[in-house]
């Protein structure tokens, strides 16, 4: 092998290990300190992949290396980390997105100059990628509306024991728990329902999936309306707050809405994708009981 090539393989690897060891050490540090859902950690690593490659193997392009890189991290953090595929999938877009801003950057900027020079802009582009980014609580509301056949009985299917079917949604299936059975009927404050769903399966070697459920209340009742309160979540909890299920009908007109508190940052990037998905939910509360 040519030595310059030889020298060039070596720096790769070392960069390659060096990114990884910066992304496993600050997950440690980020996840002991429970911050494990702020702007830290979805642009913070990401970040530090991102540099942390360039300056150690200083290659032709940045960009493509960090990126190669930010998939090799991104596929071992479930073994590694115990995570399961739907975090995988939610956070592999922004550290993609991460890493691209700033390996584009630094090939940009360092053009026939030193990559160090490069990492000037590096500040102002995490300010940009941190706008929006928030620990405080974030509460909010979706809804959807479904209309029932005439003559449906919305208050008697609210009543009952629910059945619930597959989703239709594409974006529900795409590894989203699934409701399989559920205990508990009646529209009377106190009644509950505890719905069993799909469990979490880790990626992680050896981990046993996981058992997933929710109980819910009735809070509050009215003439047609009802409010189911979430009283104990070990579906959704690891990735927002919910508090609430609040079902109004007229006629066979069924409208459901969610409260949450969506505990993840940035806003900007977790704000729209647990909307979409809080309002595919709704919808699917919202055909099931109304057809």
């Amino acid at each position: 092998m040519d030595p310059d090539d030889h020298r060039s393989a070596r720096l790769l690897l070392a960069a390659v290990l060096a990114g990884l060891f910066a992304a496993l050490l600050l997950y440690r540090v980020l996840h002991a300190g429970h911050l494990e859902q702020t702007v830290l950690f979805y642009v913070g690593i990401p970040a530090v992949i991102a540099l942390t490659v360039a300056l150690t193997a200083r290659p032709k392009s940045a960009t493509g290396l960090i990126m190669s890189v930010i998939t090799i991290g991104l596929a071992l953090a479930g073994p590694l980390l115990n995570e399961g595929i739907v975090c995988l999938l939610m956070a592999a877009p922004i550290f993609y997105f991460i890493g691209f801003l700033i390996g584009g950057v630094l090939d940009w900027v360092a053009r026939g100059r030193r990559r160090e020079h490069a990492l000037v802009a590096v500040p102002l582009l995490l300010g940009l990628a941190l706008q929006g980014g928030s620990s405080t609580p974030h509460l909010e509301e979706v809804r959807a509306t479904r209309i029932a056949a005439p003559g449906a009985d919305i208050e008697g299917a609210l009543a009952r024991t629910p059945v619930f079917r597959p989703f239709d949604s594409l974006f529900l299936k795409a590894g989203f728990p699934r409701p399989l059975a559920s205990d508990g009927q009646g529209l009377q404050i106190g009644d509950t329902r505890k719905i069993t769903f799909t469990p979490r399966r880790p990626l992680g070697i050896g981990a046993p999936p996981e058992p997933r459920s929710m109980t819910l209340r009735v809070s509050a009742l009215a003439s047609g309306r009802v409010v189911f309160a979430v009283v104990e979540d070990t579906t959704l909890a690891r990735w927002l707050d919910l508090r609430e299920a609040d079902f109004r009908w007229q006629g066979e007109r069924l409208e459901v809405t969610l409260r949450y508190r969506r505990t993840f940052d940035p806003g900007w990037y977790f704000g729209p994708l647990q909307r979409y998905a809080l309002s595919e939910a709704a919808g699917y509360l919202a055909a099931t009981f109304t057809s």
